[in-house]
């Protein structure tokens, strides 16, 4: 699906009164309707690298992104708008969302030390050949949560540190390493 079709999946979810599971749990519910938020703030103020928008706007060949996602996935309403605002940006990238627990499951091909971690951002040429993998989180992002892992930190604390460092990197982290990406394809 496009960027809007995910748009209007997430706004649907949060219309329905009696959502599909697992939006039927009240906790899943409320991630969602923080990642609209978040999601939504992002889009209005996410301010993007000028090195990494030029480096968008010089690719010159067909590239497919395909982003594994869900709506009530944190991380993912922190980098999604990223990507969104980025790929805007060159007609020859074509994006289209995948949902990481509908067919055709296709997280289990990226899977992170053996998690379904996401979202993931894989980019193929026109061919579809793979030229590059991204998730799902930014390195530092990714190893401040395995020290809270590893330091037992209860799960409603992890989220707030994780959501304090977000806010604070402001995008910089993931678009510094899509400049180390794509320089690289």
């Amino acid at each position: 699906m496009n960027f809007i079709a995910y748009q209007q999946l997430f706004q649907d979810i949060l219309d329905n009164p009696n959502p599909p599971a697992p939006y039927d749990n009240p906790d899943y519910i409320n991630y969602t309707k923080l990642n609209w938020s978040r999601q939504e703030r992002w889009l209005k103020t996410g301010v993007l690298n000028d090195i990494l928008v030029a480096i968008i706007q010089a690719i010159s060949k067909k590239q497919l992104w395909t982003i594994i996602t869900e709506p009530w996935c944190g991380d993912a309403a922190h980098t999604l708008p990223f990507l969104h605002m980025l790929a805007e940006l060159n007609p020859l990238i074509e994006v289209d969302y995948q949902l990481r627990d509908s067919e055709p499951f296709l997280i289990n091909k990226y899977l992170t030390r053996g998690a379904k971690a996401m979202p993931k951002l894989i980019i193929s040429n026109s061919e579809n050949k793979e030229l590059a993998v991204w998730g799902a989180r930014p390195a530092a992002c990714q190893l401040l949560f395995e020290q809270l892992v590893k330091d037992h930190v209860p799960m409603d604390q992890k989220k707030i540190v994780l959501q304090q460092w977000y806010n604070a990197d402001k995008g910089v982290s993931l678009q510094n390493e899509l400049i180390a990406i794509l320089s690289g394809i």
